[in-house]
């Protein structure tokens, strides 16, 4: 069943049970899902949609990154949520398989909510016929003592396993950084 309005609605609301800060920050995926509706989960929704992205932490308090192809930046594994998705979870876990090759059985959620919400824009891409938009990255913390990566090579070039203070914004690097120092 693909992820509704209403899964993302309750993932959303628990997550700001949880950081009540972040109302403010992350009030543009509740303005979308009341215009969008279900069609928040749609790629060719252009108001925004929402994406999964995960964190794979090591024990020795590294996490993965991919350089992507297309943006040509290093980013978390993660992308597009497709129909078959039942929840945000699943996509996030279905996508670093994808792209890293890495099997589901070799890595273990950190709890059902994500560690962070980013959002963030999305230039228009002509060429694909999208407009601007926003995404609204869904980020969930898996750990996982594996090091093999096969990389998906059609939208990924390269990887790293880098320590987690390199992460870029807030609160993403200070929830990782305290998850993997609880892993020491």
């Amino acid at each position: 069943m693909p992820i509704t309005a209403d899964h993302v609605r309750a993932t959303l609301g628990e997550y700001l049970e949880e950081y009540p800060e972040e109302k403010g920050r992350l009030a543009a995926i509740t303005e979308v899902l009341d215009q969008a509706g279900d069609s928040i989960a749609s790629r060719k929704e252009f108001l925004g949609h929402v994406t999964a992205g995960a964190v794979l932490l090591r024990p020795d308090g590294r996490v993965l990154m991919i350089e992507h192809r297309a943006l040509q930046k290093w980013l978390l594994p993660g992308g597009h949520v497709e129909p078959e998705d039942s929840t945000l979870l699943d996509a996030a876990l279905r996508e670093l398989a994808e792209e890293t090759g890495i099997d589901a059985g070799l890595v273990e959620p950190v709890g059902a909510l994500p560690v962070d919400i980013d959002v963030h824009p999305i230039p228009a891409n002509p060429a694909k016929g999208e407009d601007a938009h926003r995404h609204f990255d869904f980020r969930f913390l898996f750990r996982t003592t594996t090091e093999a990566v096969e990389l998906q090579e059609e939208e990924v070039t390269a990887y790293s396993w880098l320590a987690a203070d390199v992460l870029a914004g807030e609160p993403l690097r200070s929830r990782v950084m305290a998850a993997a120092a609880t892993a020491a």
